[in-house]
C-alpha cells in the first residue's frame, strides 16, 4: 500500500481514533488492520480494541496502532474496559452490530462522534429477528455516520433510523501469509489437486462457515446433478461450523462428490487450482471469495443476493438463491464452454480494477473523520 504524507501539522496534537471490533469476521478484521495501517501512516493515533485472539491473527500492534484487549462479551466489565480505552478518543469507529452496541453503551453520556461500519448483516428468524431489528435501530440512531459496505446495507441503516448513512465499499486487503520457513510459497497445482482428490476431474470450490444462510444444502442438491457426469466434478468446501455433521451425513448417505475440508489457511492456493468458484449464500455483502475469484481470474457462479450483483457486475454467472437446478446448470455450462470462461476471466479482471484500493478506502474514512471532528460540527 502507498501512503500520503501525514495530515497532522507540526506541533498539533494528532487525531486519536479508537477502532472497535467484536468477534470480527475475517473481512472486518482485515479491514481494521488495513485501516489502522493507513491511518497510522498518515499521522493519526490509532487504538484497536479487539479480542486477544484477533490480535494474534492480525497483529494490530504491528500496524503502528496500540492494541487493547477487550472481550467480545457485552457484560459490564467489558463495557467498562471499552469506556476506559475511549476516554481520550476524538472519534470512535465500531465495526459490526455487536461491537457498535457495546461501544454505544460505553460512550453513554459522552459527546464523542461514533462511526459505525456495517460490513454485513446478521441472520435471524422469529423472536430473534425482532430483537435484531431493535439492536440495529439502537445502533443506527446512536451513530453520527453509518458506513455501509453495500447499497442495500446503506438502505437498511436508513430504514433503521440512521441520521447519516453512506456507501463505503472496503478494499480487499492483500493476503497475509504465514512466514514459517518450511511452508511452500506456491505449492504446485497438481499437488493441491491430488491432496483433495481432483487429479482427473473438474474442481469446484466454495468457502464459508457451515451455517444455514451459506446455502450449503443447495450446493449439495446441485452436486446430485453434476454427480451423474463421468468424471463427476468434485466440490470442496473450506470452512467449519455447526452443520458439519448433518452435511457430512448427507454426503455419505447420497454418495455426493463433495469434500468438507474444514478450516483452511490456504484458500488462495485452493482457488488458484479450481475450475469454478461457487457462492450459494442467502445473503452476502462484499463476498471475499467473489473478490478473490475475480482477482484470480477463476470463473464464478454466485447467487444474485445482497451486494453480489453490485460487486461483480457482468463478470460472473448469477443465479437465484435456493435454485439448485439453476446453479448446477451454470456450473455445467462453464465446465463445457471455455470461450465463456475466458470471457468471464477478462471481465473479472476489468471489474476488479474498479474496486477501491486500500489507500482509497482509508482516504474516504479519514474524510469522514475530518468532517466529524471539525470545530463546530453538531453531533
Amino acid at each position: 500500500m502507498s501512503h500520503v504524507s501525514s495530515p497532522v501539522p507540526q506541533g498539533q496534537t494528532p487525531l486519536h481514533t479508537v477502532q472497535v471490533l467484536g468477534g470480527g469476521s475475517a473481512g472486518s478484521s482485515a479491514h481494521v488492520r488495513s485501516l489502522a495501517t493507513g491511518l497510522a501512516a498518515r499521522g493519526v493515533r490509532v487504538t484497536v480494541c479487539a479480542p486477544a485472539e484477533a490480535d494474534e491473527t492480525y497483529d494490530f500492534a504491528g500496524t503502528g496502532a496500540q492494541h487493547v484487549a477487550v472481550a467480545r462479551r457485552g457484560d459490564p466489565a467489558s463495557v467498562a474496559a471499552l469506556r476506559a480505552a475511549c476516554a481520550d478518543a476524538d472519534l470512535v469507529h465500531a465495526h459490526g452490530l455487536h461491537a457498535a452496541l457495546r461501544t454505544a453503551l460505553a460512550l453513554t453520556g459522552r459527546r464523542v462522534p461514533l462511526v459505525v461500519t456495517w460490513h454485513t448483516r446478521a441472520h435471524a428468524t422469529g423472536a430473534r429477528a425482532r430483537v435484531l431489528r431493535l439492536l440495529e435501530r439502537r445502533v443506527a440512531r446512536a451513530a453520527a455516520v453509518v458506513l455501509g459496505t453495500t447499497s442495500d446495507l446503506v438502505d437498511r441503516a436508513r430504514h433503521r433510523g440512521a441520521r447519516d448513512a453512506r456507501l463505503a465499499p472496503v478494499a480487499l486487503p492483500a493476503p497475509r501469509r504465514a512466514d514459517a520457513p518450511d511452508r511452500e510459497a506456491d505449492p504446485p497445482r497438481h499437488k493441491i489437486r491430488a491432496e483433495v482428490g481432483a487429479v482427473d476431474r473438474p474442481l469446484l470450490l466454495a468457502v464459508g462457515a457451515l451455517e444455514a444462510h451459506r446455502g450449503h444444502d443447495v450446493l449439495l442438491d446441485a452436486a446430485r446433478v453434476w454427480g451423474r457426469l463421468d468424471p463427476a466434478p468434485l466440490l470442496v468446501v473450506a470452512g467449519e461450523g455447526e452443520l458439519r455433521s448433518a452435511l457430512q451425513a448427507r454426503i455419505d448417505d447420497e454418495g455426493l462428490p463433495v469434500r468438507l475440508l474444514g478450516r483452511r489457511d490456504d484458500v488462495p492456493e485452493l482457488l488458484a487450482t479450481a475450475d469454478v468458484a461457487l457462492v450459494a449464500s442467502r445473503w452476502e455483502s462484499r463476498s471475499l471469495l467473489a473478490q478473490e475469484a475475480l482477482h484470480a481470474r477463476v470463473p464464478l457462479v454466485a447467487t444474485a443476493v445482497g451486494g453480489i450483483p453490485e460487486l461483480v457486475g457482468d463478470a460472473a454467472e448469477l443465479v437465484p438463491y435456493g435454485d439448485a437446478e439453476a446453479l448446477a446448470d451454470a456450473v455445467l455450462r462453464l465446465l463445457t464452454d471455455e470461450e465463456r470462461c475466458a470471457e468471464l476471466r477478462d471481465r473479472g479482471a476489468a471489474q476488479a480494477a474498479t474496486w477501491p484500493t486500500e489507500d482509497e478506502t482509508v482516504a474516504q474514512v479519514l474524510s469522514v473523520y475530518d468532517e466529524l471532528t471539525r470545530p463546530g460540527t453538531a453531533l
